[in-house]
């Protein structure tokens, strides 16, 4: 969440990058409620010195042998009065609260306005599509073969958007998840780590999931509120919520492996078709907490390790900046990697990696010790797909396809697939 200092002293400013976003904040609004908060808030301050100087004076007033029944009526009236005005400056904070929770980050300088995808910023291109002298089929149509790919028994036993692998398809998608995770930690840097599939409410409001976005997620109900996590980012960026870390201990820098389950809530009818958009799918998570000087330097770095993965695999990719109606709500720049589907004959997203500076931290009260002035302040969080693993699957088998029908395996994973060259062949 916003620092609400910084909005209530610079408000026409927050209000300004907003509108990168397209977001319109009601000033008017925030701007009484801060004005009746602060006098609300004044006038219990001041009727808690009256009441402290009377309740003082009442041990005066014994001590002298006086009577101090008119001073404690004046105490239990200073009382109600306290309690009421308490109660209403607690109703005007939730209000502001409410308020600070709905206000998405502020995008960084680079980020370009826009409305939707068609506006963000094309940064580079790497590889070249592969020419097909046949109609290349998509993903489906390939798995389709000894049902390596099967949707119709998923949908039997869950429903729509679940995925069912057998054989050498269920293979390579394990191949995938292992190269992904021996390369960030035996190159990239990162420590592997393993969490729970379900968080409670404090860490989806943590990371920014709630409360703007409940419709989005899977929600259990037991003797507490759980959810299925949409990402790792959640649990694993909340291992260090409400902690005050030492300097020396950052950065730090995790991967993990995990099933994410998303409703899908506001993508009715998209990408129906195949692995696209599941409801259960599995990615390979990288997160960094750092000092907030190290933060876009740790994004350019994020970054380059989660197209790595792709260049290893010899897939065409681009790289784009999300403008300001495309960016995540917790974001302040977003990379997206787009990796080329031949039977879509487009780049589709396959990782997004972003710098969300210190507006997670701020809800999770995640704090480090600076050095020099031994005082506490906020990390930085940043989050990145390295990669989904799915859509890693479907790029795989559409670009690696061959004529017959069969599929190559990439150089990279031959030795996860027991040195299989070539997997579906006839």
């Amino acid at each position: 969440m916003l620092d609400q200092k910084l909005v209530r002293n610079e408000l026409a400013f927050v209000a300004e990058r907003q509108q990168v976003r397209n977001v319109q904040i009601d000033k008017k609004q925030f701007t009484e409620l801060e004005e009746q908060r602060r006098l609300v808030q004044q006038r219990c301050e001041e009727l808690q010195a009256k009441r402290n100087a009377s309740s003082k004076a009442i041990g005066q007033a014994k001590a002298k042998g006086e009577d101090a029944q008119p001073i404690l009526d004046e105490v239990a009236t200073l009382g109600d009065s306290l309690k009421s005005a308490e109660a209403e400056l607690s109703d005007v904070q939730e209000k502001l609260s409410a308020i600070m929770l709905g206000l998405p980050n502020l995008v960084h300088e680079s980020v370009p306005a826009g409305k939707d995808e068609s506006d963000n910023i094309e940064v580079r291109t790497v590889g070249t599509p592969r020419q097909f002298n046949y109609e290349p089929l998509d993903h489906v149509d390939i798995g389709a073969r000894n049902a390596s790919l099967d949707f119709e028994t998923a949908s039997k036993l869950t429903g729509s958007r679940f995925a069912v692998m057998r054989g050498e398809v269920a293979q390579l998608h394990r191949a995938l998840v292992q190269f992904m995770l021996d390369t960030h930690t035996r190159e990239n840097g990162y420590t592997e780590i393993n969490v729970p599939a379900i968080v409670n409410r404090d860490s989806l409001m943590g990371t920014g999931q709630l409360p703007k976005f409940e419709e989005d997620l899977f929600k259990l109900i037991a003797d507490n509120e759980y959810f299925l996590i949409p990402t790792s980012e959640v649990p694993v960026t909340n291992t260090v919520r409400d902690d005050i870390l030492d300097a020396e201990q950052l950065p730090i820098k995790y991967t993990c492996h995990s099933m994410c389950f998303r409703s899908e809530a506001g993508s009715y009818g998209r990408d129906t078709r195949g692995l696209i958009r599941q409801h259960q799918f599995e990615k390979v998570e990288m997160v960094h907490i750092v000092r907030p000087e190290d933060s876009w330097q740790a994004l350019e770095d994020m970054t380059s390790h989660a197209e790595s993965i792709l260049k290893k695999l010899e897939l065409p990719f681009r790289t784009v900046i999300l403008c300001g109606g495309d960016i995540g709500f917790s974001a302040a720049k977003t990379y997206d990697i787009e990796v080329w589907l031949p039977a879509q004959n487009t780049y589709r997203e396959i990782s997004s990696c972003s710098n969300c500076t210190d507006f997670q931290a701020r809800r999770m009260q995640a704090r480090y010790r600076h050095p020099e002035t031994r005082k506490t302040e906020l990390v930085h969080t940043l989050n990145g797909s390295g990669l989904a693993v799915g859509r890693t699957l479907v790029a795989v088998l559409e670009n690696y396809q061959q004529e017959d029908g069969s599929v190559a395996v990439p150089d990279v994973l031959q030795s996860y697939m027991h040195g299989r060259k070539t997997i579906l062949e006839a």
